[in-house]
């Protein structure tokens, strides 16, 4: 009974000398092992082997990208107002010795670090710039915290603010100014409406206009053509009704023929004046029809003679 007790006891402190060895890493993790007190090795992912009572695992470190919140803060801006600001933080364990020995706690102290920076660099904005700015504050801060945390064996991937809040009267007087220029917009945008209207309107009467009067002008040369043409053509037609008639008058007989002809005009003329209901003066020689053809045929002499000259 005895030996068997001692057995047991023997197989038990061989399985707890066997666990306290052996020791199996998770991948993407690093253990740091103390050896009596003091730093001696980084366990890698894998199988490992420790020697009791002398050594132990120290630290544990998740060597995955970790985010981590960062609690919301109040900060000033350069003209004295107060916001809001909330943020995560990417981080990573780039080396565990450093992170288990350059910082009691790398993550505080990182987080910690990340907030007083917000606050220096809104510290140096206008509340409008900081609110538009959020992609050159993430940068600042994680430009700055990545660089003290190389110390920590913690490398600063990058940061995003989630919140930027101003004070409720800030919040209110931006919607009213955002209203007021809305409205402003509205006006402007109306008033350029109504004058391009305007500017349209004029426009099409002023070309209306030109356009009759250019009609009106072509028009009036076109009727001026025409009554020059019509003129022209009556001018000829009877300069050549005279030509004629001063040839005829040339030729054998001809006198005779024009002086019947004047004559029966003549009679015409005063038969219808004769039936006409108006009052006239009369000539006293108007009856002389002889006198009055000899004067018209000395007359076709003259210019017949002028013409053969």
């Amino acid at each position: 009974m005895s030996s068997l007790i001692v057995i047991l006891i023997v197989v038990v402190a061989a399985f707890f000398i066997l666990r306290t060895t052996i020791r199996v890493v998770p991948q993407q993790r690093a253990w740091v092992v103390e050896r009596l007190g003091k730093y001696h090795a980084v366990l890698q992912p894998g199988l490992n082997f420790i020697i009791p009572f002398l050594d132990r695992i120290a630290f544990r470190f998740d060597m995955r990208e970790v985010p981590m919140e960062v609690p919301a803060q109040v900060c000033i801006s350069f003209d004295n107002t107060t916001m809001t600001v909330d943020g995560v933080l990417y981080l990573q364990i780039t080396d565990s010795v450093k992170a288990a020995y350059g910082s009691s706690n790398p993550f505080t102290a990182v987080i910690q670090l990340a907030q007083t920076t917000m606050r220096s660099e809104i510290g140096k904005l206008h509340l409008d710039a900081a609110l538009s700015s959020r992609q050159l504050l993430n940068t600042a801060v994680a430009s700055s915290v990545d660089e003290a945390a190389i110390n920590w064996g913690v490398k600063v991937l990058r940061y995003e603010i989630k919140d930027i809040t101003p004070p409720q009267e800030i919040i209110r007087a931006m919607e009213l100014q955002i209203t007021a220029e809305r409205e402003k917009r509205a006006l402007i945008a109306k008033s350029e409406g109504q004058r391009q209207q305007q500017i349209n309107t004029s426009e099409g009467q002023r070309q209306q206009d030109i356009n009759v009067a250019d009609g009106r002008k072509q028009a009036e040369v076109l009727r001026a053509q025409g009554e020059a043409a019509a003129i022209q053509l009556v001018a000829e037609a009877t300069a050549a009704a005279i030509r004629v008639i001063g040839d005829a008058a040339r030729a054998p007989g001809g006198i005779e023929a024009l002086q019947m002809q004047l004559a029966k005009d003549y009679i015409e003329k005063w038969g219808n004046l004769a039936k006409a209901s108006t009052s006239l003066v009369i000539p006293a020689d108007l009856g002389n029809i002889g006198a009055l053809v000899g004067t018209a045929l000395s007359m076709v002499k003259q210019q017949g003679g002028a013409a053969k000259a």
